[in-house]
């Protein structure tokens, strides 16, 4: 468990808090490229680090992420006209370009002038992997986008999602690490196995023995469970700073990548990919992705919010619960809502619970990011922002002999040539779990 003031540290998200310039110092996710689609579209309001922004796309492509308020009479600019290299107010007029200048004050006499000494918060906005980027901290610091993947691969190899879930960040983002649920809450009843990624062995053994070590960006969790025939399972994903998890996938198949990124104190972006490294995502992959409603949610329309919600209890069906789903809720991730969104809330008290042996991917994730924010606070930069080569990792789920170790076995599928400093590979000394 946590005490208060460290569960405090990691959970309040504003632009002050220990948390908030933590995340100012790494590129995060916010929208996808598809919400600015041309030169010109209308512009998109978001949410970070508790801020209201808004994002737009110039006359010249260019992308702008502004303080949503115009600093003349604080009217938010989202109700203005994208046009002629600016964002300008509908209220009065004022225009401001993507890097927060006021370039024209029509209503104003001594516009000329005065523009020159109005100027709104403005942050740095990157386009890649069919998302847009955002950087909020400091200018003479300015890491590059982490290496990815993901990243590098033709639009036709990924299927990109986002959905705005209402628990805080890290409570979303520790169901992501946490491979022993896997067991029990995306699990079948009786003797079917759900038809997932996940498979039987990790519910032939409900016990798994974690092993955990620090990576250069981050940790690497390896969740390793008995098989019927005497073998090990494991089943190994990677934690990496700020927010992001690349979840065990079965050899062959798509990737899964998550990232929460923190909109308020309350509320999470979520972030969801799968994504092939070497060929096309294929038409029954991408039609699961976009119709299945499993691995991805339905949205309501016009949103990106979730159809299964607290609200509905998630269209829990409690006939589908005693006959063959452990949960009765349809999708993955409605089914992690349902356990994340009412931990006692949704910003939960982690001194009240109470962790076991399986829970060393938790705890080595805070223990991490405590020393991060503690370095913060020290007056030291985070090195982790500026090695990106060191993301450059993938993520497996294995069966191998028990005689075969796991760098051995594994190692062609989860260090893929990365490079780097610690070229995406685990250093550091290890932390294991026992049954």
């Amino acid at each position: 468990m946590l005490s208060q003031q460290d569960n405090e540290k990691l959970t309040r998200v504003g632009l002050d808090t220990p948390i908030g310039e933590y995340f100012q110092r790494f590129w995060v996710p916010v929208l996808l490229s598809s919400e600015l689609p041309a030169p010109d579209c209308p512009p998109v309001k978001l949410k970070f680090l508790g801020q209201q922004l808004v994002a737009f796309r110039d006359s010249g492509g260019r992308l702008g992420i502004l303080d949503a308020y115009c600093p003349h009479r604080r009217a938010n600019l989202y109700w203005g006209r994208n046009e002629e290299n600016g964002l300008r107010c509908a209220y009065h007029g004022w225009k401001f370009d993507v890097d927060g200048n006021c370039v024209d004050m029509p209503n104003c006499p001594e516009g000329p002038v005065f523009s020159q000494k109005v100027k709104t918060r403005s942050y740095l906005a990157r386009e890649a992997g069919g998302f847009i980027w955002i950087y909020a901290g400091p200018r003479e610091r300015v890491p590059p986008l982490p290496d990815m993947g993901w990243l590098r691969v033709p639009d036709s190899h990924r299927y990109v999602a986002k959905v705005f879930i209402r628990c805080n960040w890290l409570q979303a983002m520790e169901g992501d690490i946490d491979s022993s649920h896997v067991s029990f809450l995306h699990s079948s009843v009786g003797s079917a196995f759900p038809a997932n990624r996940v498979g039987s062995h990790a519910f032939f053994d409900r016990q798994p023995r974690y092993v955990v070590k620090d990576t250069s960006t981050g940790l690497r969790m390896a969740a390793q469970r008995k098989t019927e025939d005497d073998r090990f399972h494991w089943r190994v994903s990677h934690w990496l700073m700020p927010c992001f998890v690349m979840v065990a996938s079965p050899v062959g198949t798509p990737h899964l990548f998550n990232a929460r990124v923190p909109i308020d104190d309350h509320h999470t972006l979520f972030v969801r990919l799968m994504w092939h490294p070497e060929r096309p995502l294929t038409e029954s992959e991408l039609y699961e992705y976009e119709h299945g409603g499993v691995f991805f949610p339905e949205l309501i329309p016009g949103t990106f919010l979730p159809k299964e919600n607290m609200e509905n209890e998630y269209l829990i069906s409690r006939a589908a619960q005693r006959s063959h789903s452990w949960t009765g809720i349809k999708s993955v991730p409605a089914q992690d809502w349902a356990v994340v969104e009412d931990q006692g809330g949704p910003l939960m008290d982690r001194s009240k619970e109470r962790l076991c042996s399986t829970d060393l991917g938790i705890a080595s994730v805070r223990r991490r990011l405590l020393n991060s924010l503690k370095q913060l606070a020290n007056g030291d930069e985070l090195a982790e922002p500026f090695d990106p080569a060191a993301y450059d990792l993938r993520p497996v789920d294995i069966v191998l002999p028990k005689d075969v170790e796991l760098e051995e076995g594994a190692a062609e599928y989860v260090l893929p040539g990365a490079g780097g400093n610690g070229q995406g590979q685990a250093s550091g000394q290890a932390s294991r779990s026992e049954p």
